[in-house]
């Protein structure tokens, strides 16, 4: 399985705000086996939006798009996949009876809240809601595209939900050395001839030690580049 990430926001692209949901994300479907493919940051705007989501939509397995939620002017999102696909949008009741709920458990602390509960219920014609355990703003599957909110604690919980969705076959092994990085480059370009591994190396300079990994969906073949790779590289345990 493969899969790409759109993360949505001007704040993301002018830097006012740290992309942390595409780092944990590609972890995430990393560990679960999944080769991600893409990651993609735009600007709130639908057009831009919408042609992302299409292309990844036909080109990967599964897209997942955050932020962009919600009832402020630039929550987009929902509405720009709706475009992608040629659909209208509708109140799901499923999702207008958790924003209610929702509403009710805050009014206590927010008695002025003025919030639309039609438009926050909205989701794509033939959608599957994704209800917000940690907030109120719905997301959505279409297709192959899962759409979940930019707060980091909102689209971690949400993504629990789904998370048994996203299945891969890739396995990892990781390997440190101290030896440098240049010094490892016809070792590395050699394991990955010799099985047909994908390998990376990556320094940690403060640590002052250098990362590998490699990575096949074949357990046997990852191990017999293991250990050809623990003959040929002094290693260390970290």
């Amino acid at each position: 399985m493969n899969a790409a990430l759109v993360t949505v926001g001007d704040e993301l692209l002018s830097g006012d705000t740290e992309n942390t949901n595409a780092t944990w994300l590609g972890r995430q479907l990393t560990e679960r086996g999944v080769t991600v493919k893409r990651m993609l940051t735009v600007p709130d705007e639908t057009a831009v939006i919408a042609d992302a989501v299409g292309r990844y939509s036909d080109a990967f397995d599964a897209v997942i798009v955050t932020g962009g939620l919600g009832g402020t002017p630039d929550d987009i999102t929902i509405e720009s996949v709706a475009k992608a696909f040629g659909r209208g949008l509708i109140e799901n009741e499923l999702a207008r009876a958790d924003v209610e709920k929702h509403l009710e458990s805050v009014a206590e602390k927010y008695p002025e809240l003025n919030v639309d509960v039609a438009a926050e219920a909205r989701i794509p014609e033939g959608a599957r809601p994704l209800l917000n355990r940690a907030g109120m703003s719905p997301g959505c599957v279409l297709e192959n595209v899962y759409v979940l909110p930019g707060i980091p604690t909102e689209m971690k919980r949400m993504f629990e939900d789904v998370a048994d969705e996203f299945e891969g076959d890739v396995t990892a092994r990781t390997l440190y050395t101290e030896e440098p990085e240049a010094n490892l480059i016809e070792r590395l370009d050699e394991v990955r001839d010799r099985f047909g591994v994908q390998v990376g190396c990556y320094p940690d300079r403060e640590a002052g030690h250098n990362r590998l990994k490699i990575r096949d969906s074949d357990g046997a073949v990852l191990d017999e580049a293991e250990a050809w790779l623990t003959e040929q590289i002094v290693l260390v345990e970290v």
